[in-house]
C-alpha cells in the first residue's frame, strides 16, 4: 500500500516552482491562479524572497500549500494509486485536498486566512518555539507539565520522530523548559527562528475567525483515508475531518504516531509531495525500509 505525505512549514525555499513555472503545463497554470489570488504577490516572494520575508507566516503557508498542490497537479498518478494521505501541520490542507475533502481553491483561502490569522496572533502574544532531541516524550511532557502555569505556559507542540520533539510557548517557559531539558540529558536543545509560539494555547485568539472562515466552506466525505495530526487516526468522515483541523491550530502535531499508525497499516510505499525533503528524513529516520521518495 501506497501513502502521500505533504509537509509544513519549515520546507520553504527561495525559488520553489520556478521549475515547474518553466514546464508551463498544469503546474504552472495552478501557481498563476494562486498568484492572482494574492494581487499578484505570492509568486515573487516565491521565486525571489527575500527569505526573511518567505518566512513570515502569512507567506510561508500559502507558497507551501500552493507549491504542494502545482506539484500534485503537475505529477499526480492515476486515481486510487494512494490507500492514505497524511499532512504535517499545515500539510494537512493539501492532504484534504487530494482526498478531495475541500477544492484547491477553499483549501487557499483557509490556508491564507490560517496564515494570516497565525502571524496575527504571533504578533498579539509573543512566543517562541525550541526543538528537542534525545529525551523521550515523557520527560518532555513532565518538564512543561511541571513549569507551566498562567502566562508562562510551555507545550510539546510537534512530536516529529522518536526522540525529537518541537516545544512552543511563552518565551520565558520555553527559556526554563529548555535549560531544564539540557541537565536531563538532551542531546541537542535549539531556539527556532519562528513568528509565533504555534500548536499551543497562544494561538487562541486565531481560534474563532478560523473556525468561522471554516464553516464558509464545505467539508465533504474523503475518498481516501486521511490522517488527522492531533489524533494520530484517520477518518473520512467530513465533520470528523473538520473538527480536527480547527483544533491543530492549539493542539499538537502527532506526526511520530502518524507515522507509527500508517507504518502499522502495512505502508511500503511512501510519497512527499512538496518542497524540500523534511518527511522523508523523519520517515526514514523511523523506518529506513520503506521505500520513500518526492512526488
Amino acid at each position: 500500500m501506497k501513502a502521500v505525505l505533504f509537509p509544513g512549514q519549515g520546507s520553504q525555499k527561495v525559488g520553489m516552482g520556478q521549475e515547474l513555472l518553466e514546464s508551463n503545463g498544469a503546474g504552472a497554470d495552478l501557481l498563476r491562479q494562486a498568484d492572482a489570488i494574492f494581487d499578484g504577490q505570492l509568486l515573487p516572494v516565491m521565486l525571489e524572497g527575500p527569505m526573511d520575508v518567505l518566512t513570515q507566516t502569512k507567506w510561508t503557508q500559502p507558497a507551501i500549500f500552493v507549491h504542494s498542490m502545482a506539484l500534485w497537479r503537475e505529477h499526480q498518478p492515476d486515481d486510487g494509486f494512494f490507500s492514505f494521505t497524511a499532512g504535517h501541520s499545515l500539510g494537512e490542507y493539501g492532504s484534504l485536498v487530494v482526498a478531495d475533502v475541500l477544492s484547491f481553491e477553499e483549501a487557499l483561502y483557509l490556508v491564507k486566512k490560517r496564515g494570516e490569522l497565525m502571524q496575527q496572533a504571533g504578533e498579539n502574544q509573543p512566543g517562541t518555539m525550541a526543538a528537542v532531541l534525545g529525551l523521550d516524550d515523557e520527560t518532555v511532557e513532565s518538564i512543561c507539565t511541571r513549569i507551566s502555569r498562567d502566562n508562562h505556559h510551555v507545550v510539546p507542540a510537534n512530536y516529529n520522530s522518536t526522540g525529537q520533539i518541537v516545544l512552543s510557548g511563552h518565551i520565558s517557559a520555553v527559556h526554563e523548559a529548555m535549560e531544564l531539558l539540557q541537565s536531563e540529558g538532551a542531546k541537542m536543545v535549539k531556539e527556532l527562528t519562528v513568528s509565533g509560539a504555534f500548536h499551543s494555547p497562544l494561538m487562541k485568539s486565531a481560534e474563532a475567525e478560523l473556525a468561522t472562515a471554516m464553516d464558509e466552506v464545505v467539508f465533504r466525505p474523503a475518498n481516501m483515508d486521511v490522517f488527522s495530526n492531533v489524533t494520530a487516526t484517520a477518518s473520512r468522515d467530513p465533520e470528523e475531518l473538520k473538527a480536527n483541523l480547527l483544533s491543530q491550530l492549539t493542539g499538537s502535531v502527532r506526526w511520530t504516531q502518524t507515522m507509527e499508525a500508517v507504518h502499522g497499516l502495512g505502508v511500503d510505499s511512501i510519497t512527499e509531495c512538496g518542497p524540500g525533503v523534511v518527511l522523508q528524513k523523519m520517515w526514514k529516520r523511523s523506518y529506513p525500509e520503506t521505500t520513500i521518495e518526492p512526488l
